[in-house]
């Protein structure tokens, strides 16, 4: 179901059912569900990978799901949605950065673990698609993540048509923030880790929260709570830290 590996504060999160294209079901749902939960807890962790085992990064729901699903009751499918809803709210509360790495097909509930994510590289040849309208199901839980992520404007053609799109498109709508070639995806994820691992580690936990919190603020809050977390930070002893590498000249002490 998944396959869990550390390295250097970095935990990669592989979605392990390549037979199906890592299409998830209740059990896989569940496990993702608190394995992001149990990481958010962890401060030794700086950065989690999201990817996919084998051709694809995930295909969605798996088929026998649907096929069980299709006979819930209404009660037993509100309940089924809400732990749908819980798996890509645990991703995207998950107070580490969470690097989305994607590749071949991202299709239906996928583009919910995508939207999720704080940081995406895609490789160029990836297939995305909104497909549930297809099956005469609409993109639902997974749209309370995809616009926070992009807008209306963008995605809402693609998310009632169900068009295949490319990962180009998904860039130019700000769900992907990196486009690269196969041959390029193990580096660029390189790149982008050491990143986040060149930042300071609460000031990056601490700054998620915030960016997250901010739009459902009033200006009155936004200027309490920015104005709160600048001066903690400036006092505390990672950012004295910081402020005194970069007068110094020097890397900071967690930079690896």
């Amino acid at each position: 179901m998944l396959k869990v590996t550390e390295a250097n504060s970095v935990v990669t999160v592989s979605l392990d059912r390549p037979d199906v294209r890592n299409a998830f079901n209740p059990e896989m749902i569940q496990k993702i569900t608190e394995e992001f939960k149990a990481l958010s807890n962890r401060t030794d962790v700086r950065l989690i990978v999201l990817r996919g085992e084998g051709k694809a990064f995930c295909a969605g729901g798996d088929l026998h799901w649907m096929q069980e699903m299709k006979n819930y009751t209404l009660d037993e499918n509100d309940k089924d949605s809400q732990r749908l809803f819980e798996m890509f709210e645990a991703i995207y509360k998950c107070e580490v950065p969470v690097l989305g790495v994607v590749h071949g097909a991202a299709f239906g509930g996928a583009l919910g673990l995508i939207a999720a994510c704080d940081y995406v590289i895609a490789e160029e040849k990836t297939q995305l698609c909104f497909s549930e309208v297809r099956i005469g199901l609409a993109p639902a839980v997974i749209s309370a993540f995809v616009l926070r992520k992009t807008t209306l404007g963008f995605v809402g053609p693609w998310m009632l048509s169900g068009k295949v799109f490319t990962s180009q498109e998904a860039k130019s709508a700000g769900l992907v923030h990196d486009v690269v070639s196969e041959a390029d995806l193990a580096k660029q994820t390189e790149v982008v880790s050491r990143l986040f691992l060149d930042a300071g580690p609460e000031a990056v936990r601490l700054g998620k929260k915030l960016i997250q919190e901010i739009p459902a603020m009033t200006m009155g809050q936004a200027k309490e709570a920015t104005c709160k977390l600048i001066a903690e930070r400036r006092v505390s002893p990672e950012g004295q830290e910081g402020l005194s590498a970069f007068f110094e000249k020097r890397n900071p002490s967690w930079k690896q």
